[in-house]
């Protein structure tokens, strides 16, 4: 698996927090935070840049970070018990990540860039950092990752994004 190169680029939150109003995808992350409180989600994410073609999450593996999708658009590849492949479209404004982050389960599927992609990714661990210093920017966050993972879970052609 080539992991996703975590690079030191400076990436302007504002832009996810843009990407994420701007979105009308039945899979946009509903965020209701001000700008201040972006700047503060900030500290605890990190920036992912990724070229067409990489991969981004890999079925199978126990890892709960979860994806927010600034720019570009990602594909999700999920194999079966009879080897069929379903696949999903994510764009900018969404998430990939969530059904780990929640379940504590292997990922469900592949993902892979589509296009070149600005993410920004967040661990268990930075999450506990942020829920301890910023119970409301956490709670809002988790409200909306829910949001997101339901509408998936209930739109059947989606389901196969739940990663």
């Amino acid at each position: 698996m080539n992991a996703p190169s975590l690079t030191p680029v400076r990436f302007d939150i504002l832009n996810l927090a843009q990407a994420m109003r701007m979105s009308s995808a039945l899979d946009a992350v509903p965020m209701n935070l001000s700008d201040t409180q972006w700047r503060s989600l900030a500290d605890f994410l990190q920036p992912v840049s990724l070229q067409q073609g990489q991969v981004l999450i890999e079925q199978g593996v126990k890892d709960r970070t979860v994806y927010f999708v600034e720019s570009g658009s990602l594909t999700v590849h999920f194999e079966d018990d009879r080897e069929r492949i379903r696949i999903a479209m994510v764009g900018a404004g969404s998430l990939l990540g969530e059904g780990a982050f929640f379940s504590h389960l292997p990922r469900s599927a592949t993902v892979n860039a589509g296009s070149d992609c600005r993410l920004w990714c967040l661990t268990p661990l930075r999450f506990r950092e942020l829920s301890g210093r910023h119970a409301d920017i956490a709670l809002e966050l988790t409200i909306s990752m829910s949001a997101v993972l339901a509408r998936r879970m209930y739109n059947k052609p989606k389901r196969v994004a739940v990663t």
